[in-house]
């Protein structure tokens, strides 16, 4: 069930990206996979009761609308897209790998050299005024990891273990700001005794053919480290075209009106995808707007997304105007391929028992008409 939520979110993330985009008024305070790691302590199916196939027919089409009566088509067969847009740079193949390595980081503990700056050490301290201890300024012999440059302290406190080693004992001074908060330290001068216990260094795995076939063949499908530069190189270059496939979309397509329940349906499932944050909070939306998103109703919310969902109903109405003319159609074994893809099994009956099969399949139609674009797109070299 752990799986089936964690794909429950990017799904539905996948969906909305368009119709969400930044509806916060500052930077949002959560982020994707916040919510992915919340949905381990919820049931998707007993928690949620949202309803995301209203609207659509057997087909994951808009009910009784033929977008093509809306939409004036460009010529979508054979889309040129300049090398810019497709070709990656090694730097960039290079940058993704590098953040694949991340998640296979380890720590160790090096205590037979000096602390530089920009070090993680775990330091112990007492601090004293006039030769009194206060509170609040000891770690009482428990250890607490700072990094020099990062790790926020009064002064130059940080800066002065630079040069020492792990095992050394040393005392450093320092001025609390007048304005610190406590009436007892405010401006006083106080000394610190300083222990460093150890620097903690990040090591990153070796990028080799052994490692590539012990860690990453079954998520990148990859056994050697020219086949994973290979797989790298050719996602991000199809993630490339279909962005630019997007854009030239949006920017050449003349949508002449949105329908209302368009529009409405786009309302509804930013929605729900708040109503699933704030479930996977424990909060009610209205709590979870106001903390996180910065909105004290789902109406503000949605008069200040009015542009973002202009954009993704136009560009709903596009996918399916297209899907039309080309008689494109999510297939039972387009489903199955789907679920194969991204969950490695088939079966999608507790996502249908979620979503409603015409959900599922409006979600796929984006994915397929995309892929039929890229297909046909005419790469500039």
């Amino acid at each position: 069930m752990k799986k089936l939520k964690k794909i429950f979110v990017l799904m539905l993330v996948a969906t909305t990206l368009l119709a969400i985009g930044c509806t916060s008024k500052d930077e949002s305070n959560i982020t994707d996979n916040d919510v992915s790691q919340n949905l381990d302590t919820v049931n998707p199916i007993e928690d949620f009761d949202l309803d995301y196939s209203t609207g659509l027919d057997e087909n994951g089409f808009f009910t009784n609308l033929k977008a093509v009566d809306y939409v004036e088509l460009v010529e979508y067969d054979k889309i040129s897209v300049p090398s810019e847009a497709h070709i990656i740079p090694d730097d960039i193949v290079q940058a993704n790998i590098d953040n694949i390595l991340s998640n296979f980081t380890t720590t160790s503990e090096v205590t037979d050299r000096a602390v530089v700056d920009g070090d993680t050490v775990n330091i112990d301290y007492v601090g004293s005024v006039d030769g009194v201890e206060f509170e609040g300024g000891s770690t009482g012999g428990n250890g607490t990891n700072v990094t020099i440059g990062v790790t926020s302290y009064i002064d130059d406190f940080l800066e002065q273990l630079i040069g020492h080693n792990p095992g050394e004992s040393f005392d450093i001074e320092v001025t609390f700001p007048e304005d610190y908060g406590t009436e007892d330290l405010n401006g006083k001068n106080a000394i610190f005794a300083i222990t460093i216990n150890n620097i903690s260094e990040t090591v990153v795995p070796e990028l080799t053919d052994e490692f590539v076939a012990e860690n990453l063949s079954s998520t990148y499908e990859s056994n050697t480290v020219e086949e994973l530069r290979t797989l790298v190189k050719s996602d991000l270059k199809d993630n490339a075209v279909k962005g630019y496939i997007q854009d030239y979309l949006l920017t050449n397509t003349v949508v002449s009106s949105i329908p209302e329940e368009v529009l409405q349906y786009q309302q509804t499932i930013m929605e729900n995808y708040y109503k699933m944050s704030a479930v996977s909070y424990g909060m009610t939306l209205e709590e979870f707007l106001a903390s996180y998103v910065g909105y004290d109703s789902v109406e503000a919310l949605m008069e200040a997304s009015a542009e973002q969902l202009d954009v993704s109903s136009q560009f709903a109405l596009v996918i399916q105007a297209i899907a039309e003319d080309a008689s494109i159609a999510v297939t039972d074994e387009a489903l199955s391929a789907y679920f194969i893809k991204y969950t490695g099994s088939e079966e999608y009956e507790e996502f249908e028992e979620i979503y409603g099969l015409p959900y599922l399949k409006n979600s796929i139609l984006q994915e397929t008409v995309l892929d039929y674009l890229v297909e046909n797109a005419e790469l500039v070299q």
